[in-house]
């Protein structure tokens, strides 16, 4: 009987734990938090960063031409870029731009043709100027647009390096100086200004019109260095006449003959003057085209590109000390 009892009690000491265990299972189960399942990164559910929308194709293609075409500036005006790059070739004596060929000193600073002559060493370093050719910087300019030396002027011109040169020389914006041969006159301005310049501050200067005209040089024995000036206006241009004595060799004085157009090279072209010496059964005849008053007197009679006779041949053909000479413009 004792067995039978002590077996009775165990069996209801389990049945009281099981009951225990069932209740706070339960409880524990209305108790907890749920949390959500761990994710790694490129799984659903894991937070990405929001990256910003890319422009479409066609848009980004328009901005890399834009880029390559100097920003959008055009052939002629240049780019931003461009405008950097140009910058790095300027002349650090007269900051116009170095154009091939380029040349280097010991090391690296440039300096333009015009001013290098001048020039005993580097003015940036003060090294020694070789006759180094920076063949890359020549590569660099060879792609790039220069703006005209005339740009402050008013010319609003770029262009290449190999154009720049031409351009320049007959440039409507570029100054001219005073033609008038033996004065010293500094004055400079535009082409446009140049007459009304000589009518105001030159009034000696005779102006005859028409396209055959008689140019009187008086007192032509007179010693020295002298020049006869007049103007003559046809075809809707001026033209300056000079006569010019002086000694191109040392006791060997001289007469240049000269025809000057108030314009510009390109204008030159499409005119041709004749000088004619008439005298006691003699005639001397000389034709060429006229130049303009950029290049100047100087120079042609450097070059003997003019009508030139000595005091023996005048003689011939003046009359008392004065000398008369045909001169008929042509237009071509």
């Amino acid at each position: 009987m004792s067995v039978r009892r002590s077996d009775a009690s165990r069996c209801l000491r389990l049945r009281a734990v099981r009951i225990a265990r069932w209740r706070f299972s339960r409880e524990s189960r209305s108790r907890r938090v749920s949390f959500p399942p761990r994710v790694g990164p490129g799984q659903k559910g894991w937070p990405m960063r929001k990256r910003a929308s890319s422009p479409p194709r066609a848009e980004q293609q328009r901005k890399r031409n834009k880029m390559s075409s100097g920003g959008g500036g055009g052939g002629s005006s240049g780019g931003g870029d461009s405008s950097d790059l140009a910058s790095l070739l300027e002349c650090p004596v007269c900051f116009d731009y170095v154009l091939p060929p380029i040349l280097q000193c010991q090391s690296g600073h440039l300096v333009c043709s015009n001013c290098r002559p001048k020039l005993n060493c580097c003015p940036t370093c003060r090294a020694p100027l070789g006759n180094i050719r920076n063949l890359a910087m020549e590569q660099v300019a060879n792609t790039l647009k220069f703006t005209c030396k005339y740009n402050a002027s008013g010319c609003a011109l770029s262009l290449a390096c190999g154009d720049k040169a031409e351009h320049e020389e007959q440039c409507p914006f570029r100054p001219y100086s005073c033609p008038c041969p033996g004065a010293s006159c500094k004055w400079q301005g535009p082409l446009e200004q140049v007459m009304p310049h000589l009518l105001a501050a030159h009034k000696s200067i005779t102006n005859l019109t028409g396209e055959d005209i008689v140019f009187l040089a008086t007192d032509i024995n007179l010693p020295g260095a002298v020049d006869w000036v007049m103007m003559q206006t046809c075809y809707g241009h001026n033209f300056m006449l000079i006569l010019e004595k002086q000694e191109k060799f040392e006791g060997h004085p001289q007469f240049f003959a000269v025809v000057q157009i108030v314009g510009s090279p390109k204008e030159a072209k499409n005119f041709a003057y004749k000088l004619e010496l008439n005298g006691n059964k003699r005639k001397l005849t000389y034709e060429a085209a006229p130049r303009s008053i950029h290049e100047g007197v100087a120079a042609a009679i450097n070059h003997s590109d003019c009508l030139v006779f000595d005091p023996s041949i005048a003689k011939l053909f003046s009359d008392h000390g004065n000398l008369g000479i045909n001169v008929t413009i042509s237009q071509i």
